[in-house]
């Protein structure tokens, strides 16, 4: 043990007897196998010396003190697991020969700690599961409050779980049957954990889930779509499917200093509220509403992208000198039977902020050009329009647009230059390298681009100057209340010569007075839309809507 091991090893129910004389530690009196020990120590590395360091610190400070005895534990890490050594120090008194003397002994206590581990380990612990129990639980989150670094703004939560009529299961098939769910279970709610979550089962059919969290309520809403997620495939019990129902309580803290007991407590309270009403029940006052709404609308648009529940409206784009239709803008719509009409602004900035508007936006790509097809199909020949199809700076980053358009493109039959794409600034000063192989990928599908809201944010004339873009669209905060504000108009203006100098089109968004719209003809403006031509349509409507203006067109 000694000959590749710390030679506190040796030390094993041995004594050892040292001075301690300006401030160095000299062994005076050892058994053989101690000296030995000690001895080849030494001379192999530096762990005695480490060692002696440590201990003369300890004895000096042991003298210091004017105790008589004193005792620590010390514990040395191996290739093999922990050892632990019980030492104690002695105060030997001064002889007329002989100064004032130390005894050293140490117990090798690593079975016994051994042991303790185990059986601590089996208290903790849930014995059909292997999670923590109730109180390894709040070990487990007292640990992680102590040890791990935690953001100023960030926030603990805990999450209960109640397996709905787990006791028609013991009932039926028995408790073996029982046990075997909730092994499962478990097991399916470990997929739902992210990285420094703990899982625990707190009762019998009761499970907790403690999150860290940098987003508040959010975060914990999410965990919960995750366990709804893991529990929805049926489990196989004997020769039956069960389908695992719960209700779920979610508690929050209001600081890193809540008592977390108190937090699962609360957490417990708004379960039983759960099993009443039948949805997640979040135990705080003042309770985020904005946020539950995000949730919900969040798993609502799952469901709606998934059965085909989206629409596209159009809204006609109006070419100013000669009241031509030239296009439609392309804008989802969504009417959910639970939530009503919900908000393009609410619903897309949930689908970013989820991950849901890469589907969105291969939804909406693929129903544009086949909306084009359909009008192609009714009128006997391709109309003469396109439609623009907004693009968000996530799906560009996120997704592969270009194969996206490729392949609608090919499915409708339609040519890629009656279809537009419209990107914010934001999308390419995000990512200048990759928005630009996107565009030009593009323009090889003969799209055009068009940059949206230009004006509200950081494009240069450089980065114009560099991107294949053919259209500019003037946000219509500028647009609007050009009549009344000298500045709107100047910006106008002089959008309209950039544009004009970079041999670009101009598209003015939000026009809604007829004032508006020869202002901006007399200006030179290429193309508008806005609620002074129509609103945005149906796709049958809007096809009528073009019908009825092809040989009647003004503005």
């Amino acid at each position: 043990m000694c000959c590749k091991s710390d030679w506190l090893a040796a030390l094993a129910q041995a004594a050892a007897i040292f001075s301690f004389d300006d401030g160095k530690l000299r062994m005076l009196e050892a058994n053989d196998a101690f000296v030995d020990a000690y001895r080849k120590r030494m001379g192999a590395d530096q762990g005695g010396p480490r060692f002696v360091g440590e201990m003369g610190q300890r004895i000096g400070r042991f003298i210091a003190s004017g105790r008589q005895t004193d005792s620590f534990e010390f514990r040395r890490d191996t290739a093999l697991g922990p050892e632990y050594f019980l030492c104690t120090l002695g105060r030997l008194p001064a002889t007329d020969e002989q100064p004032e003397r130390y005894l050293l002994t140490a117990t090798d206590r690593t079975s016994e700690r051994s042991i303790e581990k185990n059986l601590r380990r089996e208290l903790l612990s849930d014995g059909l599961t292997a999670l923590p129990n109730r109180t390894g639980f709040g070990e487990e989150i007292d640990d992680r409050l102590a040890n791990l670094p935690w953001p100023d703004t960030a926030q603990f939560g805990i999450i209960a779980i109640d397996l709905s009529r787990f006791s028609r299961v013991n009932e039926s098939l028995g408790p073996m049957a029982g046990d075997e769910l909730l092994i499962t279970v478990a097991k399916r709610l470990k997929t739902s954990l992210r990285q420094g979550d703990v899982l625990a089962r707190i009762g019998g059919n009761d499970f907790a889930i403690f999150a860290r969290l940098n987003n508040g309520l959010s975060d914990a809403l999410h965990i919960v779509q995750r366990i709804r997620d893991a529990l929805s495939s049926p489990i196989r019990l004997s020769d039956l499917q069960i389908r695992v129902d719960c209700a779920i309580g979610c508690a929050l803290s209001t600081s890193l200093q809540d008592d977390p007991d108190d937090i699962v407590r609360k957490a417990q309270a708004a379960v039983k509220i759960a099993k009443r009403s039948g949805k997640v029940e979040i135990y705080r006052n003042g309770v985020l509403k904005e946020a539950q709404r995000r949730f919900s609308v969040e798993s609502r648009l799952r469901d709606a992208l998934a059965q085909g529940e989206m629409t596209l409206a159009y809204q006609p784009l109006i070419h100013l000198q000669t009241g031509e239709i030239t296009g439609f803008e392309a804008l989802a719509r969504w009417s959910d039977p639970e939530l009503g009409n919900v908000s393009p602004a609410e619903f897309i900035a949930v689908a970013e902020e989820s991950g849901l508007i890469t589907p969105l936006g291969r939804w909406a790509a693929y129903e544009a050009a086949q909306a084009l097809s359909r009008w192609d199909a009714k009128f006997g020949q391709p109309l003469p329009v396109g439609v623009n199809v907004n693009l968000s700076p996530i799906q560009m980053a996120r997704d592969d647009v270009a194969s996206i358009f490729e392949e609608a493109l090919r499915y409708s039959g339609v040519a890629g230059k009656r279809l537009t794409a419209e990107l914010t600034e934001s999308a390419i000063i995000a990512d200048p390298d990759k928005a630009r192989k996107l565009l030009f990928a593009l323009k090889d599908l003969q799209m055009s681009i068009a940059m949206d809201d230009f004006g509200t944010g950081f494009s240069n004339l450089a980065s114009l100057h560099s991107l294949p873009i053919d259209i500019l669209k003037i946000d219509r905060s500028f647009v609007s209340t050009m009549l009344q504000d000298r500045d709107k108009a100047v910006i106008v203006r002089t959008i309209l010569s950039l544009a004009e100098s970079l041999n670009l089109h101009v598209t003015a968004e939000g026009i809604e007075t007829q004032e508006l719209a020869h202002a901006l003809q007399e200006l030179g403006c290429w193309q508008g839309q806005g609620y002074y031509f129509a609103r945005p349509m149906n796709e049958a409507d809007a096809f009528d809507y073009w019908r009825a203006r092809w040989n009647f067109e003004t503005v």
